[in-house]
């Protein structure tokens, strides 16, 4: 029990401790720091053992030409789907295409009054959801639009050709 007793005040710093095989202590030389940018080799680095999976690679001392690429101005813009859902089961088509980014027209002229219901809270609830918008474009029609996107005036001047978009 001294032992154990002895060994913890030493290891909390309250006694000297007795252990005096400590090596000392030699600090690394520190490698100099090259004031270029291309550091040179003044000899190979050490051998690895040839062990077929490990292999030095040396730096092309050539500096590389740059290159620029140019970016798209401005990314395409999805096109828009139109649902028209005759059960709740399609109410899942129209939230993957709002998670993918697609903007979603949800036409629910042929949907009953109680589908029609539901689908107008679960847009709703999916849009709020995402941060996006929704918007009544004609009677019991509505353009679901993810946060990220913006419909274009061209796909509006469409979707009213088509009549799903009152002008």
């Amino acid at each position: 029990m001294p032992g154990i007793f002895k060994k913890t005040m030493a290891y909390l710093g309250l006694v000297e401790d007795d252990y005096d095989d400590y090596g000392d202590y030699e600090p690394r030389a520190q490698a100099p720091v090259a004031s270029s940018r291309v550091a040179e080799v003044e000899e190979p680095p050490p051998a690895v053992p040839a062990t077929g999976t490990i292999r030095t690679l040396m730096r092309d001392e050539s500096p590389r030409p740059a290159v620029v690429r140019p970016l798209p101005s401005e990314p395409a813009a999805p096109k828009v789907h139109v649902a028209a859902p005759t059960e709740f089961a399609d109410a899942r088509q129209i939230a993957d295409r709002l998670v993918a980014g697609q903007p979603v027209i949800v036409n629910l002229q042929v949907a009953d009054r109680e589908l029609m219901r539901r689908m107008i809270d679960f847009c709703s609830g999916v849009t709020y959801a995402s941060g996006g918008k929704m918007e009544r474009v004609a009677d019991k029609v509505f353009l679901v639009t993810p946060s990220n996107v913006k419909v274009s005036a061209e796909e509006r001047q469409r979707l009213q050709q088509n009549g799903l978009l009152r002008g």
